[in-house]
């Protein structure tokens, strides 16, 4: 604000000066202000505990004051602002005045492009990426050498524009870093702590030459393409299971069976076999395409699981104290081998209890192939 009245407890000024504030109703959230009009020979500049004065004149900054006090443009303060009075003293010889605060402030930044990510797994994969970071003017006369004579900051939010893009790119080049030294797409959300730090520790060599000082970084969130994200959580998922990817699709697609009636679980009922029959086949696949065929039952809902899974792909149970694999014996109408105990063949289906016959003594029924009757002695042969 600009007044031609002194202001109290600031001592007195020159007959016919202006005397020149930052009033705190206009600073808000504002970290410069522009006085309206340049200053003259005679004028008065109010400084404050909390604020900085800084000259301003063909492209270049003469002289700040960062103390808090009254300041007369005259002889008398020629120790105190050096050249400036000389610079102002003529007629027509003026100077801007642009009042910065000190403070710290909080800004958020966001990235508007995104961020192209060689990654040796996923290929060119596009990132976003947003958070928070804290900030104060550490050199007022960088600051305004750089905001106003080299972009042309007219105001607060220009300043504050030009430092979210900055904090974007001093980010993208971190990932540029990190990426060089092995980080994978992957790893992006482990190390998000780790991307922080190198952030801060860069961000002297970045900001330094702007004035301005980065005190804080967090809330960082790297943002990944919907397909990659599923393909991050899909690898989580199948490292905790202890599972390779054919077994993982094998389990998920019986699963989605299982709450479709209409879909393949209610086809394997309809043939005589049990969901559970199922699972077990489903598991079977997925160990035969790993490379082995041997399966256990879930002791919890008995579902067969390939040897060496840890969890349960139906129910999520641990399989650490599974039994080892089970005996196997040869369906009667395919010769597949299936699990003892197993009512019908998963593989055609076929029922799997064997074949009778009538003892011709005692009448039991006795299993084809059967030698002599168990119950009687009678020679079948």
């Amino acid at each position: 604000m600009v007044t031609n009245n002194p202001i109290p407890g600031k001592g007195g000024s020159l007959f016919g000066a202006t005397t020149v504030a930052w009033e705190d109703v206009y600073k808000g959230t504002n970290v410069m202000w522009r006085v309206p009009r340049n200053i003259h020979y005679g004028d008065n500049i109010v400084v404050r505990e909390d604020e900085t004065a800084v000259f301003f004149r063909d492209g270049k900054v003469l002289a700040y004051l960062d103390k808090p006090g009254r300041y007369g443009l005259t002889s008398t303060n020629v120790g105190v602002l050096g050249n400036l009075v000389q610079a102002i003293s003529g007629v027509r010889q003026e100077a801007e005045v642009y009042y910065l605060q000190k403070r710290v402030f909080d800004g958020k930044f966001g990235s508007s492009e995104p961020y192209v990510f060689r990654d040796p797994d996923f290929g060119l994969v596009n990132l976003r990426l947003f958070g928070e970071f804290r900030w104060r003017v550490g050199a007022p006369d960088l600051f305004i050498n750089q905001f106003v004579g080299t972009f042309g900051a007219a105001a607060s939010t220009d300043v504050e524009a030009r430092l979210r893009e900055q904090m974007v790119v001093l980010i993208y080049n971190t990932l540029g870093t990190l990426k060089d030294q092995g980080m994978r797409v992957t790893d992006i959300a482990s190390k998000l702590s780790t991307i922080e730090q190198a952030v801060l520790g860069t961000a002297p060599t970045h900001f330094g030459p702007l004035g301005v000082e980065l005190q804080q970084l967090q809330g960082i969130s790297v943002n990944l393409p919907d397909e990659v994200q599923k393909a991050v959580d899909t690898r989580s998922t199948m490292g905790v299971l202890g599972v390779n990817y054919m077994q993982y699709q094998a389990g998920q697609a019986l699963t989605a069976a299982a709450a479709n009636p209409s879909g393949g679980a209610g086809t394997l009922v309809g043939a005589g076999v049990g969901f559970g029959a199922g699972m077990g086949m489903g598991a079977q696949m997925g160990g035969a395409m790993s490379g082995g065929g041997s399966s256990v039952p879930c002791p919890k809902c008995q579902t067969m699981v390939p040897v060496g899974v840890r969890f349960c792909p139906s129910c999520g149970n641990s399989m650490q104290a599974a039994p080892p694999a089970a005996a196997t014996t040869s369906c009667p109408k395919c010769n597949a081998a299936v699990p003892v105990g197993t009512k019908f063949c998963p593989n055609c289906g076929a029922s799997m209890a064997p074949a009778m016959q009538s003892c011709p003594k005692c009448q039991a029924a006795v299993p084809m192939g059967t030698k002599f009757c168990p119950n009687c002695g009678t020679a079948l042969g």
